[in-house]
Parts: C-alpha cells; structure tokens; sequence
C-alpha cells in the first residue's frame, strides 16, 4: 500500500514539475522570439543588469582586463561616448568583440544596448 501511495506522490510531483516548467514565456525565449522592449531604456534598471551579468567579472576595479572599468555609470560613459561599446557588443567597428571569449550578447540584450546609446544613454 505505501509502495503505491509513494509511486502515487512522485507521478503528482512529476507532473507539477512539468507544468512548471512548459509556459509560453518558455517556448518564446527558446524559439527567440520573447519581446524586446526597448522603450526608454534606464542605466539602473536594464543596463546595469547586462553588465553585472556579463561585464564586471572582467572590467570591475583599478585591475580591470585591458584598464577598461565600467564599474559604474561616469566609468561606462567614457567608453558609450568614444563608441566602443556600441562596437563592441555589435561585433562592428576596430575593438574587440565582447563579451571576449564568449558567444556574442542576446540579441534583445544588444538591441538594449543601442537604445539606450541612441536616446541620451542617461544615467536613469
């Protein structure tokens, strides 16, 4: 009876665990075609994220790879104005493509990007 009750428990979990797991949003970011809203675009909301998650493990702090620090926004701006980052995560341009050694950004991550450069890439 228990044997059952048990079988019973783990069938119940397996399927809670399935139904978790498929949703649109999931269907729609393995297919690429989640939305990408790049409408007024803010440095501590979308920008900041990008970086931690992609960025500051390399160019955080006076030892920075290559000097480049982009820790904070007066950082990032010096590199956002010169253009290097707009080249940088578009694979375009004379720098290197970044993030270095790694496959290129999410698209929705690089159009981001671009949107923010392209309306003032304020410190928002």
């Amino acid at each position: 009876m228990n044997r059952k009750l048990l079988l019973a428990a783990i069938g119940i979990a397996g399927f809670l665990v399935y139904l978790t797991g498929c949703s649109k949003a999931s269907e729609d970011k393995l297919a690429g075609t989640q939305t990408c809203d790049t409408t007024n675009v803010s440095y501590s909301r979308q920008i900041v994220d990008i970086l931690q998650n992609n960025c500051y493990s390399c160019h955080t702090g006076a030892a920075s790879s290559s000097g480049i620090d982009l820790s904070d926004y007066s950082h990032f701006k010096v590199h956002v104005d010169n253009g290097d980052v707009v080249s940088a995560v578009t694979y375009t341009g004379n720098v290197t493509p970044m993030p270095y050694g790694l496959p290129q950004l999410p698209s929705c991550e690089v159009n981001t990007i671009v949107a923010w450069v392209h309306q003032g890439a304020q410190n928002n």
